[in-house]
C-alpha cells in the first residue's frame, strides 16, 4: 500500500498496457478507474474481470465508460469519477491504436482516425481533467509514448509512429504550460513488446487495398515477418508487465521528483540515448531564452 493513494484514471484500459497498469496501480493502493468504451457490449468481459480482481485482492478498481473519441463520453467519465471521489490526481494517457501497412495505402480519413485515437484523445481528456487539477493545485499527466519517436524503427507503421511522435510533442508543451499550476508531466516510453499487448494482432490495415497490393511483391515478406523480426531482437525473460510496474513507480514518486521521460525498452532501439541528448538540448534552450523556470527538476536525463 502506498503512503499517499491517488485517484487515477487510465484510458484505453480494456487490454494491454492500460489494463495491466490499472491493475498494478490498484494493487499499489490507488483508487483506479479503468476507462474503456462499450462497457456493456464487447468489453463487458473486461469490466467483469476487473470487478473480480477488485474483490479478490480487496482493491479499489473499477471500469468507467469512456470513449476517448467522444468529448461528451470523456466528460461524463470524469464527472462520474468526481462525483464518487471529489478529485482526480493522475491521468494515464494510454489509449491508442496501431496500423500496419504501406503509408501510401492508408486513406486520408484513416490517418485522421489514427491521429484522433492517439493524439486528439489526450486533448479531450485533458480538457476535462486539467481544470480540475488546476483547482486542486496538484496533479500528474502521465503519457504512454513510444520508443519509435526517437529510436530506430521499421517501415510499414508510419501513421502510428507519426501519431505517437505528435503526442510526445504535445506532452512536452503541456509540461511547460502546467508546471506553474503544480501539475507534473511524465512520459513513460515503452519499446516494442512483441507479445502481451495485442498491438500487432489488432493492427488496422490500409483502406486502399489496390495500392497496398502494389507493395506485395517487393515488400510482402518483410512486412509479413515484421512481428517475428522484432521478436528476434527481444531479450528473454522480459514481460510486458514491466511497463505497468514503471508507471506505478513514477506515480508513486514524491511530487517534484518525477522524471519528464523514462524508458522501458528491452530491445534497446536507441530511443533512450537520443532522448538524453534531446532533453538536454531542450533544457538548455529553455534557459537560453529565459524560461528555465518552466522546467521541472528532472527535465533532462
Amino acid at each position: 500500500m502506498t503512503s499517499q493513494p491517488y485517484v487515477v484514471v487510465v484510458t484505453g484500459a480494456s487490454s494491454g498496457f492500460g489494463n495491466l497498469t490499472a491493475r498494478a496501480l490498484a494493487r499499489a493502493g490507488h483508487t483506479v478507474y479503468a476507462g474503456m468504451r462499450a462497457t456493456t457490449g464487447r468489453n463487458a468481459p473486461a469490466v467483469a474481470a476487473l470487478a473480480e480482481a477488485a474483490e479478490l485482492h480487496g482493491v479499489r478498481l473499477s471500469a468507467v465508460e469512456m470513449d476517448v473519441q467522444d468529448q461528451a463520453s470523456v466528460d461524463r467519465a470524469i464527472d462520474h469519477v468526481l462525483a464518487e471521489q471529489g478529485r482526480v490526481d493522475v491521468v494515464v494517457h494510454n489509449a491508442g491504436h496501431m496500423v500496419l501497412g504501406p503509408a501510401e495505402a492508408f486513406t486520408v480519413d484513416q490517418l485522421a482516425d489514427v491521429y484522433d485515437i492517439n493524439v486528439l484523445s489526450t486533448q479531450r481528456v485533458n480538457r476535462a481533467v486539467v481544470p480540475v487539477m488546476r483547482r486542486q493545485g496538484r496533479g500528474l499527466l502521465l503519457w504512454v509514448g513510444s520508443s519509435s519517436t526517437r529510436g530506430g524503427h521499421p517501415p510499414f507503421l508510419g501513421p502510428y509512429f507519426a501519431a505517437k511522435a505528435a503526442m510526445d510533442a504535445l506532452a512536452e508543451s503541456y509540461a511547460a504550460e502546467l508546471v506553474k499550476f503544480g501539475i507534473e508531466t511524465s512520459l513513460v516510453i515503452p519499446g516494442a513488446y512483441p507479445s502481451g499487448t495485442n498491438h500487432f494482432a489488432h493492427a488496422g490495415a490500409p483502406g486502399d487495398t489496390s495500392r497496398a497490393a502494389a507493395y506485395d511483391e517487393p515488400y510482402g515478406r518483410l512486412r509479413d515477418t515484421m512481428a517475428e523480426t522484432l521478436s528476434g531482437l527481444f531479450p528473454p525473460g522480459r514481460e510486458v508487465g514491466e511497463v505497468a510496474d514503471e508507471i506505478v513507480r513514477v506515480v508513486s514518486l514524491p511530487h517534484g521528483e518525477r522524471p519528464l521521460r523514462t524508458h522501458v525498452d528491452p530491445s534497446r532501439d536507441g530511443s533512450e540515448v537520443v532522448s538524453a541528448v534531446y532533453d538536454r538540448v531542450r533544457a538548455e534552450f529553455f534557459r537560453r531564452v529565459g524560461i528555465g523556470e518552466l522546467l521541472t527538476a528532472n527535465a533532462a536525463l
